[in-house]
């Protein structure tokens, strides 16, 4: 009797030591990166929270309490920063492409004065930085780093003198371009019209190499990446891309590119846009806009144009026929681990695009999250090195190499010249 008794409780504890095992491992894991983060804070290389504030608070932004925010609304807020062992960060300052040039660029002046004011509001919370000795400085005392990133290259209006005022308003990078093509340099998510950068493109980067601006490479086409890289003489980062070989979408980086950025010194920073992340998101986000898109075609055509109750109701009835597709951790540190493959653990880090997304995977639904990407990466065999380097030494290295670029062109003059000048009317490349 007492053998059955022992025969039958033998799988439950089996089950039980299994269990406390992995809450053990578990526990140690979390320890583990608490360690890390703590001596080597986060540094995200991508933000949309200045934006955010413009869109969803409007003029309450310049007096609202910032220490803690609705998440159904905001996925940053400065209480959600501590737990998230956020150390750094490049505040975005983005702008809709499509508006005209001096728009783009007045928009972008205000959203740089509404950091700079959040910085002024919470001195002991922010610092503003442009070196990486800053940011190692300012991590020191406590405090958050806090960069600027220009995103988008039709935000300096084709003007060399826009992007040098915004460099001496403390714009730590420019991306090249956003979601649409510009008179100088190819978008991926637009068609190409340069093969890539025109002569003014090349100007434009070998300009950030001297300001010691980071030449932004996300959102860019892989002709426009390939140029820059030939171009550029400092590292390169891509402040929110994944890994295209994960999942094929534009807005992420081929192994050849991931390869040349090795051999750059650059950083890709990962993004947690679930459409860059997951194949079967993406997918399932262009057959739903595919849908939406069949229901209206103005003036004439479309299955319910004119009745915008029968194509609610019809959206409705295919959101319940086709699930969307969760997208998680682990596929977000596939990213990270196929990156540091194929690049090397050097040249990857983390660039989540907080509240710059409409939704995120499970588990990264905030700046607090952080701590639960590197646990994963932990348990997959990350080394606390390793780990260091994606939380904020690859790009700070990245930082200091722009600074040497910078400081060996000091005796260059300012870069001057218009986009028709160099580049002739029809804008065609070199």
């Amino acid at each position: 009797m007492k053998h059955a008794v022992l025969l039958a409780l033998t799988p439950l504890l089996a089950a039980a030591a299994s269990a406390a095992n992995a809450q053990a491992t578990d526990t140690a894991i979390t320890a583990r990166v608490e360690r890390v983060l703590k001596a080597a804070p986060v540094i995200d290389g991508h933000n949309d929270w200045a934006e955010t504030l413009v869109g969803k608070a409007g003029d309450a932004r310049w007096t609202m309490d910032l220490t803690k925010l609705d998440p159904a609304k905001y996925h940053t807020d400065i209480t959600r920063l501590r737990i998230g062992h956020v150390g750094g960060q490049f505040w975005s300052v983005y702008v809709d492409a499509a508006l005209p040039g001096p728009e783009q660029v007045k928009e972008t002046l205000e959203q740089i004065g509404l950091m700079h004011d959040i910085f002024r509001r919470y001195p002991k919370v922010f610092e503003a930085a442009t070196t990486a000795a800053d940011v190692r400085r300012i991590q020191k005392s406590g405090k958050i780093a806090s960069m600027l990133g220009v995103e988008g290259g039709g935000q300096i209006d084709g003007q060399f003198a826009v992007l040098r005022a915004y460099r001496a308003l403390g714009a730590s990078y420019l991306t090249l371009t956003h979601s649409r093509t510009i008179s100088w340099a190819d978008s991926a998510t637009d068609d190409p019209q340069h093969d890539g950068l025109t002569r003014f493109g090349e100007a434009v980067v070998h300009e950030l190499n001297r300001l010691g601006m980071l030449v932004d490479l996300s959102h860019v086409s892989e002709a426009t990446m390939l140029d820059a890289l030939r171009v550029t003489k400092a590292p390169v980062i891509f402040s929110h891309s994944g890994a295209r070989a994960v999942n094929d979408h534009p807005r992420n980086v081929s192994d050849t590119v991931l390869k040349l950025v090795a051999a750059n010194g650059g950083v890709v920073m990962v993004d947690f846009a679930p459409s860059y992340v997951s194949d079967e998101r993406r997918r399932w986000e262009a057959a739903r806009n595919g849908e939406i898109a069949s229901y209206s075609v103005p003036p004439y055509g479309g299955l319910y144009i004119g009745q915008p109750d029968r194509a609610k109701a019809a959206l409705a009835a295919w959101d319940q026929a086709h699930s969307r597709p969760a997208v998680t951790i682990a596929q977000v540190a596939d990213h990270i681990d196929h990156i540091a493959k194929i690049a090397g653990h050097d040249a990857v880090g983390i660039g989540g695009d907080f509240d710059g997304v409409g939704s995120l995977p499970d588990g990264l639904t905030g700046v607090e999250t952080y701590p639960a990407l590197f646990a994963e990466l932990a348990r997959r065999g990350w080394s606390d090195v390793d780990l260091a380097k994606l939380s904020r030494g690859n790009v700070l290295r990245a930082m200091e190499g722009a600074e040497r670029t910078a400081a060996a062109m000091k005796s260059e003059p300012p870069a001057n010249g218009t986009v028709a000048g160099m580049d002739g009317k029809s804008l065609e490349k070199k």
